[in-house]
């Protein structure tokens, strides 16, 4: 029987079906056409929004109906993979091994692919081992898996390991690796992923056209990410979106907005995703009327707001200064703010100089959000006690926190130099450069207090000597990793650099300062945003 591709024929074979074990049907493991229909009922459900239903109609024909086969397997698997169902995965590969399917190449795959997509990446890597004969789906799976885990490094590695199996990549695998190389800042990588995408004849199938725009915007080529946008014929929400999003983050907030209403303009309409993007642009500007306007195109388009869309719009209040608007928006929101909703009002609070605002919301804050294993609430209450100099409160939140063995995010920055991504977190002695990278760290002080600079100690909120403060914002992971990269570049070359957090204030204005001291342009990404350092300068116009 030919397999169904649209659910409502697979709706009318599970009728079908039901009414033919209603009248006592007698299925045997040979009945082929039995196996054939259930298999496409299946297949049906797991491709279509309903995935769970695959699961629930497999189950429903269970212990009388026909025997389940490899291509159920793969395709019961897809739907677990899909809603992230790992439990229901793991009952499915011991299915498989007691019915001896795991010799299968595609239900290993499959497997390969549940475990990764519910981030069970150990599982997965198991699987993976026991395979002779890796294809390209078994290396796509893992490599996409660890990218899905934010795990980006360890997809590189696969990739790496994949090119010296003799394996080609295939559109999927391509994806995968760009959206790593975009996540770590790789972008020598991502250029010879670039070129064989050309080669393959891949760059202009839409996902790779539209990943390799989101790469070259993220590692600090938005020329790049540009020309290739416009080169693309058919363009659609999805690449528009990343267009729009590169632009916000590399501070040309016009130019994002001008995109977003084109957009419009070409009846493209905007998903969730594009809408965060614009909203980000006039966060990052500070234009709040414009992200009053932005966001009631959601109501246009039938979309309705989300956490990520509250989020921004308190957000962009809360940084323009308008706090008392910020906090009766985030009070009249129809569903419960969450704790980043708050902490970006509490740390916005604290920007503006309104402590007192800040040290009541962090009362708020702390009614219902010290139960979690979540460090940023903890850290960002700590910080408002040190701010005001209460540094008995910060100490009972600090041992609070180590008694329920919460962990603050480390700050790591990312580096790539010759094709290789070099890691740094705060005060790092572990690198095999460090003897040097501490010699050009103290030079890098020197230089820096001869031309005037003063370190803001403020930003180190410990109970601490100045002297000892400033040691510390000297040893924060970018300094690190731009130190690494003056010493392992050559001159007036670029260095781009990924953070994970966002820049304090201190490391913000020092940035400044090398990229004129050392004639270096320096970009570095932070968890918000692009920060463009040419001559003393910075894209954002100190505005972050």
């Amino acid at each position: 029987m030919a397999a169904v591709s649209s659910l409502s024929h697979a709706l009318q074979l599970h009728a079908l079906i039901l009414k033919t074990r209603s009248n006592h049907h007698s299925y045997s493991s040979s009945d082929h056409s039995a196996v054939s229909a259930a298999n496409a009922v299946v297949r049906a459900y797991a491709r279509s929004d309903r995935p769970r239903d695959a699961l629930l109609f497999f189950l429903h024909l269970q212990p009388h109906g026909p025997a389940p086969n490899h291509f159920t397997l793969t395709f019961l698997l897809a739907s677990c993979a899909r809603r992230r169902a790992a439990p229901e995965g793991r009952q499915l590969h011991s299915l498989a091994h007691k019915r001896g399917f795991l010799a299968d190449r595609h239900v290993r795959n499959s497997l390969i692919h549940m475990y990764s997509s519910c981030g069970q990446l150990d599982l997965a890597a198991k699987v993976f081992d026991g395979i002779l004969h890796k294809d390209v789906v078994s290396w796509t799976s893992m490599i996409n898996g660890a990218v899905e885990v934010n795990q980006p490094l360890d997809a590189l590695r696969f990739f790496d390991s994949m090119q010296s199996d003799g394996v080609a990549p295939n559109d999927a695998t391509i994806v995968s690796v760009l959206g790593a190389c975009a996540e770590v800042g790789a972008l020598s990588v991502g250029r010879r992923v670039h070129q064989m995408a050309v080669q393959a004849r891949l760059d202009s199938e839409p996902k790779v056209a539209t990943s390799l725009i989101d790469m070259y915007a993220k590692c600090g080529c938005i020329l790049t990410a540009e020309r290739l946008f416009e080169q693309m014929v058919d363009k659609d929400v999805f690449t528009w979106t990343a267009m729009i999003s590169g632009l916000a983050s590399y501070g040309r907030w016009e130019d994002a907005l001008s995109l977003f209403h084109k957009m419009v303009e070409e009846e493209v309409k905007p998903n969730e995703r594009t809408i965060i993007a614009a909203l980000c642009a006039c966060r990052s500007a500070g234009w709040v009327s414009e992200g009053y306007r932005i966001y009631n195109y959601m109501h246009r388009y039938g979309l309705r707001p989300k956490f990520q869309h509250y989020g921004c719009m308190v957000d962009l209040l809360a940084r323009a200064g308008h706090l008392d608007e910020a906090e009766g928006f985030l009070r009249r929101m129809p569903i419960e703010p969450d704790a980043v909703m708050w902490r970006t009002l509490i740390w916005a609070s604290r920007l503006h100089g309104e402590l007192n605002r800040a040290e009541r919301l962090v009362n708020e804050l702390q009614k219902f959000e010290l139960s979690s294993t979540d460090g940023g609430s903890y850290v960002l209450i700590g910080n408002i006690y040190a701010s005001v100099g209460k540094w008995e409160k910060k100490a009972r939140v600090r041992e609070l926190m180590d008694a329920r063995k919460i962990n603050k995010l480390p700050g790591c920055s990312r580096i790539e130099v010759n094709g290789v991504v070099h890691e740094f977190e705060a005060g790092d002695s572990g690198h095999p450069e460090a003897q040097r990278i501490y010699e050009k760290i103290d030079e890098i002080a020197e230089k820096l207090r001869s031309e005037g600079y003063h370190p803001k100690t403020s930003e180190v909120l410990l109970d601490m000597e100045d002297n000892e403060k400033a040691l510390q914002l000297h040893h924060h992971s970018e300094r690190l990793a731009v130190a690494f990269g003056l010493i392992s570049t050559n001159p007036g070359e670029k260095i781009l650099i990924v953070k994970n957090l966002r820049s304090c204030e201190d490391c913000h204005s020092a940035m400044k300062l090398i990229s004129k001291i050392f004639e270096r342009e320096i970009t570095i990404r932070d968890r918000i945003r692009f920060h463009h350092f040419v001559n003393g300068s910075c894209s954002c116009k100190d505005h972050w």
